[in-house]
This record gives structure tokens, sequence and C-alpha cells, in this order.
């Protein structure tokens, strides 16, 4: 298609220790396709890398960079086939989505812990450097009170699983004080992650893929764009429907709203300073008779004690009652990502 992006390396041929120069193998292809690259200035300011290995004939692995719309809906946006994952083909890969798919500043990358892929985004000329962009890992090993410790969206629910986890086993968190915690924890990733804490959208790539990675390598990059543009018709379709109904949030936003409405009934709101926004907001049982504990919420950073506010971009339930309070459009605390105007964009 127009526009589309390929870039080809090729590999000399040998003969008899000298460079036969009218014959060149293939050796690794990166490529992506247009809509892709506009649709990723729309989606969630992070990205997931993986690969997965053709079969049959061929025995190459076929790179994948995906994104997420503020529906949850996901995305393949930039794909190469290589010869395997090690570090040359890592750092063949990661400089061309830098440079074609995704040149915004502070992007999130997440990824297994392969050391090809450590190797080329910690290359100086990479571009995946901080403040540009920062790096999370999955763990497919990880125990219950690890898991429980990275996904505390609060410093003091980290705390508690941490203890926990100090006491019964100790090496595990020697291992952990070794990383960066920003790189596994929720409560220091600044947002960045929106609340995604795990690679289960490769299962779903996987079979969109499907059946595709049987093909000669024409045919699978023209397999890439025809499943791609299904993804685009179909999610393009569902999403001007409920734009054309006047719907301004997605549904997973909507949804979530109506959850955080409901559970900001039973709050009382007390405003203690109006200049700055903020506000205290006591938790109560339905009769009233006592608290359930108490957060500082403030509108104008867009945080929360509770964590959810900072962590996902949208209002927790305190945040929405410190708004009903205040008489505050809750709206307004929205992040862009979230809206019908960027899940769908016509053209």
């Amino acid at each position: 298609m127009d526009g589309m992006i390929a870039l080809l390396k090729t590999s000399p041929v040998r003969v008899c220790d000298e460079v036969d120069e009218s014959i060149e193998y293939f050796h690794r292809l990166f490529w992506t396709f247009p809509p892709c690259v506009e649709a990723f200035k729309h989606c969630k300011p992070l990205i997931s890398i993986d690969g997965t290995h053709l079969y049959g004939k061929y025995d190459d692995t076929l790179l994948l960079a995906i994104a997420q719309d503020g529906n949850s809906n996901i995305l393949p946006v930039a794909f190469a086939l290589v010869e395997g994952e090690n570090a040359e083909s890592w750092a063949f890969f990661l400089p061309h989505l830098r440079q074609h798919v995704t040149p915004q500043e502070e992007i999130l990358v997440i990824s297994d812990r392969h050391n090809g892929i450590k190797t080329a985004l910690e290359a100086s000329d990479s571009g995946w450097q901080p403040p540009h962009a920062y790096r999370a890992f999955k763990g497919q090993d990880a125990r219950r009170l690890l898991v429980n410790a990275a996904y505390a969206k609060t410093e003091a629910e980290f705390d508690y699983w941490f203890d926990i986890m100090r006491t019964e086993n100790p090496a595990m968190c020697d291992w952990t004080n070794r990383l960066e915690y920003d790189t596994w924890t929720q409560h220091q990733d600044g947002g960045s992650r929106f609340g995604y804490m795990t690679m289960n959208i490769f299962e779903c790539v996987n079979s969109v893929l499907k059946g595709t990675r049987n093909l000669p390598v024409n045919a699978l990059v023209k397999s890439t764009y025809g499943r791609s543009a299904e993804l685009f018709v179909v999610r393009g379709q569902t999403a001007g429907a409920q734009l054309g109904l006047g719907q301004r949030f997605c549904q997973a936003l909507v949804k979530a709203i109506e959850c955080n409405l409901k559970d900001s009934r039973c709050f009382t709101v007390t405003l203690f300073d109006r200049h700055q926004s903020e506000y205290t907001v006591a938790e109560t049982t339905p009769t009233g008779n006592f608290s359930l504990g108490t957060y500082r919420v403030s509108l104008r950073d867009r945080t929360c004690d509770y964590g959810y506010f900072q962590a996902l971009h949208y209002p927790c339930c305190h945040a929405i009652a410190c708004c009903a309070q205040s008489r505050l459009d809750w709206a307004t605390y929205v992040r862009e990502v979230y809206t019908m105007s960027k899940v769908f964009t016509p053209g």
C-alpha cells in the first residue's frame, strides 16, 4: 500500500572465503503500515514487544510491537522477520520501531527479560533510554506475594505485601531490590502503565495471526496487512457507531466510571484547600456509623491516596465524590486517550 515502510537487510554470499557480489540472501525485514503509525498517536503511550516463532518450512522469528487504545483494544503496529531473538535482531527492530512508529517522548516499553532486548534498549544511540523512553518487565514465574506487591497502587499497600514477602522469602526480596522499582511496581511507575501489568495481549495477537506463521515472506507480509486491515474495519465500525450515538468516552471508561459513581455515594468529603483543589474523603458504612478509611485527593494534581486516579488517568470513586461536592465535571479529569475521538479517528 502507499506509504508502507519496508526495510530489508540482506546478507552477502561467500564462496571460498570471497564475497559473491552478484548474489545476496534475505536476512531481516522490518515493516509497518501508515494506518498503524497514525493509530499509535492516539493510543496509550506504551508499547509491548515480543517475538513468536514461525513454523513449518521456516525457522525464523516474527518480532512484534503491540499498542493498546483507551478502550483496551490491541493493535499490532510494527513487524520484523529475523533469524531469531538475539541482540542483533532486536538491535535491528527497535531503532526502526523508534524512528518510524513511536518517536514520541516518554514511551513505556514492556517486554520480557531477554538479554537481546536489554542490550538493544541500553545502546547509547537506541533512542530508548530515559527520559525518552522507559522499560518495564513481565514475569512468568512470579509468586503471589511478588505479584501483589507489583500490582499495589499505593506505597502503603506495596509495603504491606513486601514486608510479608521479606519474612517468607528473603531471597526474592534481595533479588527485587536489585531492580529499579519503576520497572516492576505500579505505585512507582508514574502512571505510565495505565494499570497494564502483563504481556497477555500477545496471546490475542497470536490468535489474530493464526495461520500466517507458516507462509513465505511475501505472503506473510501481505497477511499481516490483511489481518491488520480487518482489525481497523471491525474496531472502526464499532467505534463509529458509538460516536454516531453521541458517546463521548469509550465503553471501558464508561463502565469504570459507572462503578466509581456508585461507590462514591457513601463518602463524606471535606474541602480543606480550595485554591489547590485538595480534599479529604472518608469512606463510611451504609449507615454512616463509622469510617472505613480516609483518603487525600488533589484534583489539581490528579492524585489520590487510593492510587487509582494517577495510575489509570481517570477519576477514582474518591475523586468523583470530590467533583460532586464542588459541583465540578469529573469528565475534565479524564485522559484524552479514553475519548471516542481518540479510539475512532476517521480517515
